[in-house]
């Protein structure tokens, strides 16, 4: 392909991707492929000879879209968002024009310090304190993941834990007491933190223990439950080395109690503490929620996806530490053929040392152009847009409480319920353990995952689910930027038609087993 292919062949998709955004509305939003539909589609190999543009432009609408479950269609409600703007399309395009594997400043100088711009920008942006910014001894670095972010400052947490309680020693004698440590590290986080979590424990060869949370407390980790955890773990004679915080659980979006988690860390010095916000850390831009980084000053790392909520395409995930020393003890190699005078001078940042692997994309580039985009008041009223729609739903959910039980919501855009059962024995405003407690929970949650996989299976519109307590829960939440009222509240009607429905066939079904017994 030449550049006038070139030219031609991306005038083309341009346009094409735009015909698919401006109808996406119009699609079925979930798959319904079977496993294995592509490689009945596609040849045993590629063509010997080179095939046009044009050829292999037709395959896209006939061949992979039958295959793609569409996030930003206004009718996903599923997980939480991923983001996809024009100006973040923009930027991907000049990233991938200037490919770069941008493991050094030398690489190209504008990849890092681009990156350093932006990510303080967004800090700023955020409230973070001070602490993570770059002019300090911290600042940001962009990761693939949320995952990806947990398990590169996990690393770093063992390696800062087993340095600092091992710094009376040397030599043999330190590197001994540390093998001895590392077979007894502890990590914790709540029983409502993303199960990245327990994977980066998994990667890291440490152990793994969750702190209780409770419905009265709102399903966040408070200060009481996290000092059983960690006293458990020292009468298990385990060393407890790091904590994962969470601002907006992924089953309900609760937000840990960090005012007791920074004074219960008192007494655990040596403990890393890392904010997993990958989601919900993007209503920090809002002044109304940003009493909640009051805290994180006493706090190690932070971290939040702006390819979830904030306009920007995927992988965007924001990754910040106070001590970027710390990333650097622990991940910083430098072979020869790595070694060149800037960064030997100390002078300028390498992010190979801020992450896992050794290159990187020059994903600041995206960012740069969504920020310049959009601006502040563009990042606010996107996520107030989105609050107030998540405010309607809830406030459709609760005007029928012959059908709905509102679990946690409307936080952050997202509600979570489940479906009443119609015998009367269990009512909306009963609590998570009255319900388990009762007859009827099993009735409610076959009810509900019925409801679910139903709306579901016709695709009209997309939802996941989660288990709270043993209950079994519909999370709906809406904060794409194609996101609007009309069809919050069509799926509000979706959800109210879907359940009768399912009732009308649970009572017909019952009443006919009664008929027989008679």
């Amino acid at each position: 392909m030449d550049s006038a292919q070139f030219r031609r062949a991306a005038h083309a998709a341009i346009d094409e991707i735009v015909d698919y955004y401006d109808n996406i509305e119009e699609r079925r939003v979930l798959s319904n492929v079977e496993p294995g539909y592509l490689q009945k589609l596609l040849p045993h190999g590629p063509p010997q000879q080179g095939e046009k543009w044009e050829d292999i432009q037709k395959d896209i609408e006939t061949k992979i879209m039958p295959g793609l479950t569409h996030w930003q269609s206004p009718h996903f409600m599923a997980f939480f968002p991923a983001s996809s703007t024009y100006p973040g399309m923009l930027g991907e395009l000049y990233s991938s024009a200037f490919t770069a594997a941008a493991f050094n400043w030398l690489c190209s100088p504008a990849i890092t310090e681009l990156e350093t711009v932006v990510l303080d920008w967004l800090a700023k942006l955020l409230n973070l304190p001070p602490g993570y910014l770059s002019a300090a001894e911290g600042g940001g670095v962009i990761q693939g993941s949320a995952s990806e972010a947990v398990v590169t400052v996990m690393v770093a947490a063992r390696d800062r834990y087993l340095r600092d309680t091992t710094s009376h020693l040397e030599g043999d004698s330190q590197e001994r007491a540390m093998d001895e440590k590392r077979s007894r590290l502890v990590a914790l986080g709540s029983d409502m933190s993303h199960s990245s979590v327990q994977k980066a424990a998994l990667i890291t060869g440490t152990k793994y223990r969750s702190v209780a949370t409770s419905e009265e407390d709102g399903f966040n980790m408070k200060g009481r439950g996290l000092r059983i955890a960690l006293e458990r773990c020292r009468d298990e004679n385990l060393e407890p080395f790091f904590l994962c915080t969470t601002l907006g659980t992924t089953a309900t979006c609760a937000v840990d109690d960090f005012a007791e988690v920074a004074q219960v860390l008192r007494d655990y010095p040596h403990v890393w503490t890392h904010v997993d916000a990958a989601y919900a850390g993007a209503a920090l831009v809002c002044e109304e929620y940003q009493h909640l980084t009051k805290h994180f000053t006493a706090f190690d790392s932070f971290d939040t996806n702006m390819h979830k909520w904030l306009l920007t395409n995927f992988d965007a995930s924001c990754l910040y530490v106070q001590h970027r020393k710390h990333l650097t003890n622990a991940l910083s190699i430098t072979p020869s053929y790595l070694r060149n005078d800037f960064s030997d001078s100390g002078l300028v940042t390498d992010y190979r040392d801020w992450q896992i692997p050794l290159g990187r994309r020059f994903r600041s580039l995206k960012i740069w152009f969504v920020m310049r985009t959009y601006g502040v008041e563009g990042f606010q009223s996107h996520i107030r847009g989105h609050v107030t729609l998540g405010e309607l739903f809830h406030s459709l959910v609760a005007s029928r409480p012959d059908l709905f039980r509102v679990l946690a919501g409307p936080t952050f855009a997202l509600t979570v319920l489940n479906i009443v059962p119609p015998t009367g024995h269990c009512h909306s405003t009963d609590s998570l353990q009255n319900v388990t407690g009762k007859k009827s929970s099993r009735e409610a949650n076959e009810l509900t995952k019925a409801v679910y996989e139903t709306i579901n299976s016709r695709g009209e519109i997309y939802l996941t689910s989660t288990m709270l307590k043993d209950v079994y829960a519909i999370r709906v939440v809406s904060a794409n930027p194609k996101a609007e009222e009309k069809y919050i509240r069509r799926a509000f009607e979706i959800l109210v038609q879907t359940t009768e429905e399912t009732i009308g066939k649970a009572t017909e079904s019952v009443h006919e087993m009664k008929i027989d017994a008679t």
